[in-house]
């Protein structure tokens, strides 16, 4: 039998599982039957059970069959992310932060219980935001290459609060939606929610191929394009300007929305500009302030051509209703007097020095990402399993997602994902060297 079709069988009862479709104690097929109906050997059914029970999903009683386990396996191992338990390690969920920023903190909130306009932080904000902290926005994106107005940014309750106000407002059931064939979860969750279609577009190391996506578009119906062109998550390429400009070229020629996610894009020096900034009129760009700054503060925004601001605002009201008043006072302020450029650049060198560590630790193993971010992806040999290395490093108190939570695409890669900035770098350099020794015993 071909190890594809192997592999394929194996991947099938490991989701099955791992979503519960097979409920703990279900009595899978006897050897005998799984082949017949598979059409392979017996000795290839029964490694097949072997391996997920090596894996432990399933356990073989002899005389009785073989059942499904009532696993443990770690929520991010599975089919989502969430941050682990206390007693974790945790490389599957980032969420980088500095020593200093507790101490920002006290000194924020010092500086605003002074101020004269505090009473009005505790009232509804507009849904869109206060015009003068709307100006303000406005001003960081510069920054970063992207020229918008203040009645085109739309303040929001953090990035992800953008991508589902965005979804909500531009987007309906049954629409189509290309997004890279690995990609952020958080969308796939919005998507599955919202009762959205996404179709896989390959991608190489500088970003998704655009002669594919336009294949895609003549035969179905897109109505969008989610992307992460500056720092995709779990990769870390950097989309060209070259290619950017063919994208928006497709857009354009397909109608097409583009929504541009740049929650990593502050990582990246001299990155190329924005697509919103190349296609202003067909791009919604959302970025927020957990990465950068911050998870704890849930602070976003989104820029939108003007035309769909009303509709943004809409699902604002229909969702939140309003504006995180007391956050985005303390957000204002830190763009104000530099604080968050500061940080940006504190949080670029943090993460160039744990990218460094990591490679320089895990030498002899594959990885891929940026230079300047906060994970990293190993993809594993092809007779090397991702849950039996999430199991492993799970006994070892180390937490560390599988490809899964990533993959839009109906066979999913065997590989993990690291994420490097949720943990001092002690800490971080012990469990890389654990990480590195799990890889190698199965390799």
């Amino acid at each position: 039998m071909a190890r594809l079709r192997y592999k394929t069988v194996v991947d099938r009862f490991a989701q099955q599982i791992q979503a519960g479709q097979l409920a703990p104690g279900t009595r899978l097929p006897t050897h005998r039957q799984l082949a017949a109906r598979e059409g392979m050997s017996l000795v290839t059914a029964t490694r097949v059970y072997a391996e997920l029970q090596a894996m432990g999903l399933v356990s073989g009683e002899t005389g009785r069959g073989t059942y499904v386990r009532a696993i443990t396996l770690a929520p991010g191992q599975g089919t989502d992310q969430h941050v682990v338990a206390a007693d974790m390690i945790d490389l599957n969920f980032n969420y980088p932060s500095l020593p200093q920023q507790a101490e920002l903190l006290r000194n924020a909130l010092r500086q605003l219980s002074t101020s004269g306009d505090l009473a009005s932080l505790l009232r509804y904000q507009p849904y869109g935001g206060r015009g003068h902290d709307r100006a303000v926005m406005a001003q960081y994106l510069a920054h970063r290459g992207l020229t918008v107005d203040a009645g085109q940014i739309l303040i929001v309750n953090g990035a992800q609060d953008g991508l589902a106000i965005t979804v909500m407002a531009r987007l309906n059931p049954g629409d189509v939606v290309a997004v890279d064939a690995l990609t952020y979860p958080g969308f796939r969750v919005l998507a599955q929610m919202l009762h959205l279609e996404l179709v896989p577009v390959p991608a190489d190391n500088h970003g998704p191929d655009i002669a594919a996506l336009e294949k895609l578009c003549r035969s179905r119906r897109i109505k969008a394009v989610y992307t992460m062109p500056t720092m995709n998550n779990p990769l870390g390429w950097v989309m060209s300007e070259v290619r950017r400009q063919q994208l928006v070229a497709v857009a354009r020629k397909y109608s097409l929305l583009i929504i541009e996610d740049a929650a990593y894009a502050f990582l990246v020096d001299d990155a190329p500009a924005p697509v919103a900034q190349l296609a202003p009129d067909i791009t919604i760009y959302i970025t927020g302030f957990s990465k950068n700054i911050a998870a704890g503060l849930r602070v976003g925004l989104v820029a939108a051509p003007l035309a769909h601001v009303p509709s943004l605002e809409r699902a604002i009201r229909a969702t939140t209703w309003s504006t995180p008043g007391v956050m985005t006072a303390m957000t204002i302020e830190w763009i104000r007097d530099g604080t968050v450029l500061q940080l940006e650049r504190e949080k670029r060198e943090d993460a160039q020095y744990r990218q460094a560590m990591a490679r320089k630790i895990l030498a002899g193993i594959t990885c891929v990402g940026h230079l300047s971010s906060y994970f990293l992806w190993i993809p594993l040999a092809e007779e090397v399993r991702a849950d039996q290395i999430a199991m492993a490093l799970m006994r070892e108190q180390i937490s560390v997602s599988t490809a899964e939570p990533f993959a839009t695409t109906v066979h999913v890669p065997h590989a993990i994902r690291l994420a490097l900035g949720s943990v001092t770098p002690d800490v971080l350099q012990s469990a890389l060297e654990r990480v590195r020794h799990c890889v190698m015993s199965y390799a």
